[in-house]
């Protein structure tokens, strides 16, 4: 038989572990409570969107070779080189799409990054390296210097781009048009792949050399 005195002492250790676990559960709803009111009362920030902007595009067209001048209404950053990047995007974003008038895989990723240099400073610039290091030396705003675009497309996009010599002279094309169209100190472009100089775009279209961007200029029903 249980002694009386031990009797006592087990029930008052069990309420007390009945009361501590009610406390627990209790603070354990509270905190809950909290953390949920706290989520709901925070404020949402809303994203920041750059401002739409009247865009023009140089669309390539496979049935006539030609290049036609596509104006949309994009957000665009006022950095020079996020808005030439974006333009650009948006561009292979069209040539991406099922009825694309010229069907290029990739879309606005195949464009990593977009360089604006002073053409005084690095018309000769070949490697990436140097173009990396420039890119920091924009002419400012209220300059009227003519700049030199460094393209660097993504590998992937290079691989996955259809071969041939008009198809391939399309795209870059117009690419260059869509840069002075948008930027129109951009007066010369040049072309990286995954960051390094590239002999072909697929096997055809030339990217070691320079382009004039006035070259893409679109004229109706004409071939670039």
């Amino acid at each position: 038989m249980i002694p009386r005195v031990q009797a006592i002492l087990f029930v008052v250790l069990l309420a007390a572990s009945l009361v501590m676990g009610l406390v627990l559960l209790h603070l354990r709803d509270r905190a809950h409570q909290r953390l949920v009111a706290g989520q709901d009362s925070a404020p949402t920030r809303a994203p920041l969107v750059a401002p739409a902007e009247q865009a023009t595009l140089l669309v390539a067209n496979d049935a006539d070779d030609s290049l036609l001048a596509l104006v949309q209404s994009l957000p665009l950053p006022a950095d020079p080189e996020a808005r030439a990047r974006a333009v650009l995007g948006k561009l292979l974003d069209l040539y991406a799409a099922r009825d694309a008038t010229h069907p290029v895989p990739g879309g606005t990723g195949s464009v990593t990054q977009v360089f604006l240099l002073p053409l005084p400073a690095s018309a000769g610039t070949t490697g990436a390296s140097k173009s990396a290091a420039a890119a920091s030396s924009v002419a400012d705003a209220d300059s009227k210097e003519p700049l030199l675009a460094v393209v660097n497309l993504s590998a992937e996009f290079a691989a996955s781009h259809p071969s041939g010599i008009e198809t391939e002279s399309l795209t870059v094309l117009s690419i260059c048009g869509t840069l002075h169209a948008n930027l129109p100190r951009v007066a010369q472009v040049r072309f990286l792949v995954d960051g390094k100089p590239r002999d072909t775009l697929a096997g055809h279209a030339d990217l070691t050399r320079t382009y004039l961007a006035t070259d893409a200029a679109p004229a109706e029903g004409a071939r670039p």
